[in-house]
C-alpha cells in the first residue's frame, strides 16, 4: 500500500505559504518569483494560494510582516516593561537586532526591498510604513527619554537613531552582499556591542557611560 499523504490543516497553510514564498524570494528576488514556483514549493497549488493572497505583492507583504515586522513587537515589550536608566537598555536592543541579522533572513529581506523598490515602488512604501515607519519612532522615543531623564546630553533624537541603525544596516549589507563573494565574515553582535558603546559615551551627560 502506498503511504497516505498526511493532510495539513488549512490554518498552516499560510504560514507554509509564506515559508515557501520566503525561500523563493531569496533565492530568485520579488521580479524573478513566480506564484507557481511558491505553490510547488510549498506542495499547494496556486489556487490555494490565492486564498489567502490577492497577489504577488501582498504575499511579498505578508512576508515582511512575517520575518521583519513581527521583531518589532518584541521591542515593543523590551521598552514597555524597562524600568529605571535607559542606557543599559539601548545595547540589549542592539544585539537583539545583531541576532536577527545574524540569524534569520531578515537581511535578505531588507536588501530584497532595496533593490527592487524602485522597479516595485509599492514594496518599498511598505516596507517603509510597516517597518522604518514603526522602527524609528520606538528609538527616537527611547532616545528622548534619556534626555528627559538627564542620562543623555539633549541631541536630535531622530538623526542620533538614524546613526544608530546606520550600523546594523551595513551589518546587514555585509552579510547579504559582501560575504558572498568573498568579503571576511562580520561579526555583528560584536559590532552591535561596540557601536552601542560609541554611542552612549557619545550620549553621556556628564557621567560614566554604562559598560
Amino acid at each position: 500500500m502506498k503511504p497516505t499523504k498526511q493532510r495539513r490543516a488549512p490554518a498552516e497553510r499560510p504560514q507554509e505559504i509564506l515559508d515557501a514564498a520566503l525561500a523563493q524570494f531569496v533565492e530568485t528576488g520579488f521580479a524573478g518569483t513566480r506564484l507557481d514556483d511558491v505553490a510547488k514549493r510549498a506542495g499547494l497549488s496556486k489556487a490555494a494560494i490565492y486564498l489567502y493572497f490577492d497577489d504577488k505583492v501582498s504575499l511579498f507583504q505578508g512576508v515582511i510582516r512575517q520575518a521583519i515586522a513581527a521583531n518589532l513587537t518584541t521591542v515593543e515589550t523590551m521598552l514597555a516593561q524597562h524600568r529605571g536608566p535607559v542606557a543599559g537598555l539601548l545595547p540589549h536592543i542592539l544585539e537583539f537586532m545583531a541576532g536577527r541579522i545574524e540569524d534569520t533572513p531578515m537581511p535578505s529581506i531588507a536588501k530584497l526591498v532595496i533593490a527592487e523598490s524602485r522597479a516595485f515602488p509599492e514594496i518599498g512604501r511598505f516596507y517603509l510604513k510597516e517597518v522604518i515607519g514603526r522602527g524609528l519612532p520606538l528609538l527616537e522615543g527611547l532616545i528622548a527619554r534619556g534626555i528627559e531623564q538627564g542620562e543623555f546630553r539633549k541631541v536630535d533624537p531622530a538623526m542620533t537613531v538614524r546613526s544608530i541603525m546606520g550600523a546594523m544596516l551595513l551589518g546587514g549589507l555585509w552579510r547579504t552582499v559582501f560575504e558572498p563573494i568573498g568579503a571576511e565574515k562580520l561579526d555583528v553582535r560584536a559590532l552591535a556591542r561596540h557601536h552601542a558603546d560609541l554611542i552612549l559615551h557619545g550620549l553621556q551627560s556628564g557621567q560614566e557611560a554604562p559598560s
